[in-house]
């Protein structure tokens, strides 16, 4: 019971981030159909949701995860090809400091991330009272972790493995910071292995759809450990990816 939605999480993961890499990479004039076309995916998705809320098998705990991850991953796709991002597009101005520089970095991604969180609470409100609550918990559990990560690369680190941002983000660049560490890191690390093993232990606890469910958010979380440990280690998760990237794209953002 437990290896398979493992590896279905990993599966998942992989196959959505190869799919939004790959997308992203295309010429400019193709973002609008793909964008399109992810969208009827995700509003697809979200009738899943609410057609499996009542459903406690380990069936519907698949669906609800599977569809949670499309639904991100056109909330990511809306973002990587600069359709919803924020009302600043400048990069930072130089010397800005303190709360002025939080300020200008939160303008450049907050219609974004205001759009995560509605949609996050439209999945919890569609699932309201159902046993299966597997696609609001992952949605809000992708949402916490990106918040993670992008915070950190606010605060610096050492890598900031930044190949994701294609050329019309690399604004965004300049509002990261590369050092040694900073303070919110290691509560990042615990935070991510505590919601892991706290997962895994519901899901022993657990049984049929529930357990599923439980085990998805355990691999989940532990997949963003390792993402965040990217950001300190001396290697690049963009090799992950690069076969799905062509050759001719300059990236200048985050790594895959």
């Amino acid at each position: 019971m437990t290896l398979p939605p493992l590896l279905f999480a990993l599966l998942m993961w992989f196959i959505g981030t190869a799919t939004v890499v790959w997308l992203d990479s295309r010429p400019r004039d193709t973002f609008r159909t793909s964008l399109s076309l992810a969208g009827v995916v995700a509003i697809a998705a979200m009738g899943l949701v609410w057609t499996y809320a009542d459903s406690s098998t380990v069936d519907g705990a698949y669906v609800g995860f599977g569809a949670a991850i499309a639904i991100w991953g056109w909330h990511e796709m809306s973002f990587l090809m600069g359709e919803v991002a924020g009302p600043n597009r400048a990069s930072c101005p130089p010397g800005l400091t303190g709360w002025e520089r939080f300020k200008a970095a939160t303008a450049t991604v907050i219609h974004h991330e205001l759009a995560i969180a509605a949609t996050a609470l439209a999945l919890f409100a569609l699932t309201w009272g159902q046993p299966n609550q597997a696609a609001p918990l992952t949605f809000a559990l992708l949402f916490a972790l990106r918040l993670s990560a992008k915070f950190n690369l606010y605060f610096g680190v050492p890598n900031l493995s930044d190949e994701v941002f294609p050329e019309h983000l690399a604004y965004l660049k300049t509002y990261f910071r590369k050092r040694r560490l900073n303070p919110l890191f290691p509560f990042s690390i615990v935070g991510s292995v505590g919601l892991a093993v706290w997962a895994w232990t519901v899901a022993e606890r657990s049984a049929d759809g529930a357990a599923a469910s439980a085990t998805l958010l355990a691999g989940l979380a532990a997949l963003g450990v390792v993402e965040h440990l990217f950001l300190v280690l001396p290697m690049r998760d963009a090799k992950l990816f690069s076969w799905a990237k062509p050759a001719k794209i300059d990236f200048l953002g985050r790594g895959q």
